[in-house]
Parts: structure tokens; C-alpha cells; sequence
């Protein structure tokens, strides 16, 4: 338990950091779950749109620190091999 004045602002800062990671973390979700409908889909003109918006959040993430830069890099890589994929198909 926090017993001083510092470690009591302390973690206010971190709940706060922490709401405001979790709504990044939503954010990248969202993007990739629309990605793959397009995917899905079949489209290749959606899901390239959507690919971009993806991987903007996705990398947007990994510059605030939500998400470690291999991570989003990993990430990036699969869902360009996806699309690459279906535009060849």
C-alpha cells in the first residue's frame, strides 16, 4: 500500500497510463478485426485500405509503447503476406 504522497501519485499516473493504453490497445484491434473481414471478404481494394489503416495503428502503438516494436513489425509482416496472397489469387 502506498504510503506516501509520491507513491500515492504514483499510481494515479499509473491508472491513468493504463486506461489510455487499454483504448490504443481497442483501437489496434479494431483495425486488424476490419482487416480481416476484408480479408475475409475477398476484396482485394477494401483490404488494402484496410491494411493501411492497420498498419498505421499498428505502428502508431508500437511508437507510444503499447505494443514492442517486434511485435508490431511481426504483425505488419503477416498481414502484408495475407494480403499479398489474396491479390495474387
Amino acid at each position: 500500500m502506498a504510503n506516501n504522497a509520491g507513491a500515492r501519485k504514483a499510481i494515479r499516473k499509473i491508472e491513468a497510463r493504463t486506461e489510455v493504453n487499454k483504448a490504443r490497445r481497442t483501437r489496434v484491434r479494431t483495425y486488424l478485426r476490419k482487416f480481416q473481414e476484408a480479408i475475409t471478404g475477398g476484396d482485394a481494394e477494401t483490404a488494402k485500405a484496410a491494411f493501411v489503416t492497420a498498419q498505421s495503428e499498428l505502428m502508431r502503438a508500437v511508437s507510444k509503447g503499447v505494443v514492442h516494436k517486434n511485435t508490431g513489425s511481426r504483425k505488419v509482416s503477416r498481414l502484408a503476406a495475407q494480403l499479398k496472397k489474396l491479390s495474387a489469387a
